[in-house]
């Protein structure tokens, strides 16, 4: 398979809004979408989540690298797919660290649940019903929000919880907040 260009918001903002149907049937083709899924995502060194509509594909499948502290922790697991995957339940919603591939070097605070049950199934093609918290859960309900068309700047409350990310004179990492870089715009200007 060849790896394939995500897509960029606002590019193409009707393809990252619409809602993704659910996988009828585990074939052939709903392997070659998770292998595709893959080598994509692996072909973007800081991801570790990535959902079927960033590669204009609208079905109910999403590729997650479980066991990260943080978006940028590379040293999370293997990608995993989780095939119209559906949320149960969730608690502990709290602020946390929130960044898209579709966006790239835009990161944010958004309110997310901690606690997830989650159910779908797996991409050896059997059911599984699954537990995740922590990032972990804020990473999985990221991607599943993605099939329906959520992106995470549509979480963002306020400007000031939205940023992009310089290196300082000492290489360190600085946040620096959209409202600092372009003091003029507003949040429906993003969501449009």
């Amino acid at each position: 398979m060849a790896v394939r260009e995500i897509l960029l918001y606002p590019k193409d903002r009707t393809a990252l809004r619409a809602k993704s149907h659910p996988i009828h049937n585990f074939n052939r083709q709903t392997k070659h979408l998770i292998e595709d899924l893959k080598e994509t995502m692996l072909a973007h060194y800081d991801g570790i989540g990535l959902a079927a509509p960033q590669i204009g594909v609208h079905s109910r499948v999403v590729i997650v690298c479980l066991g990260a502290r943080n978006e940028w922790d590379h040293e999370a697991g293997t990608p995993t797919a989780l095939v119209d995957p559906e949320i149960i339940e969730s608690d502990d919603e709290r602020k946390d660290f929130d960044g898209c591939l579709s966006f790239p070097g835009l990161y944010g605070e958004t309110i997310r649940p901690h606690y997830l049950r989650v159910t779908g199934i797996a991409e050896d093609g059997k059911p599984f019903d699954r537990i995740l918290a922590g990032f972990d859960a804020v990473l999985v309900h990221h991607e599943i929000d993605h099939l329906d068309g959520i992106l995470f700047i549509d979480r963002i409350e306020s400007l000031d919880d939205l940023y992009r990310v310089y290196m300082d004179g000492n290489g360190k990492p600085v946040r620096v907040p959209i409202s600092e870089i372009v003091p003029t715009i507003r949040l429906t200007d993003m969501a449009e």
